[in-house]
């Protein structure tokens, strides 16, 4: 079982809903302790999250 094959399970194991507030969560706290000198790139990140495990819904 490659990396790939064990996202794969970790995404239909874990509800859209969950990763889309995970990373939201995470990206709020990051912005919060950088002083949102990096929202950008925190914005990228979660937003990658987002689309890879969570379906995309922003």
């Amino acid at each position: 079982m490659g990396l790939g094959d064990f996202a794969d399970k970790a995404k239909d194991s874990i509800g859209e809903d969950q990763v889309n507030g995970a990373a939201g969560k995470a990206g709020d706290f990051a912005n919060e302790k950088t002083g949102n000198q990096h929202e950008d790139q925190v914005q990228q990140g979660t937003d990658a999250l987002k689309d890879k495990f969570g379906g995309g819904d922003n």
